[in-house]
């Protein structure tokens, strides 16, 4: 079972907000997820990105691949290097 931090689309048509959660890459981007490891809101400004940095580098650790949007945002905001 391959396991990937991806964005979960939340929120109101054309206006958008994610959650950041773990879940099986074959289940579909709304469906089931595995924990919930926090939030996007890309129409603020800045930008609101907030993530339980523990639990993300644990679920690495563990095997989880991030996939390519969500390893820009953990860059970006210092979680990962």
């Amino acid at each position: 079972m391959a396991v990937k931090i991806r964005l979960r689309r939340m929120g109101a048509k054309k206006a958008p907000f994610y959650r950041v959660v773990v879940a099986d890459s074959r289940s579909p981007r709304d469906g089931r997820f595995i924990e919930e490891l926090g939030t996007y809101d890309p129409t603020v400004e800045p930008t609101a990105f907030k993530v339980d940095a523990d639990k993300v580098k644990q679920w690495m650790a563990n095997g989880a691949q991030p996939t390519e949007t969500v390893r820009v945002l953990l860059k970006k905001n210092g979680v990962i290097e």
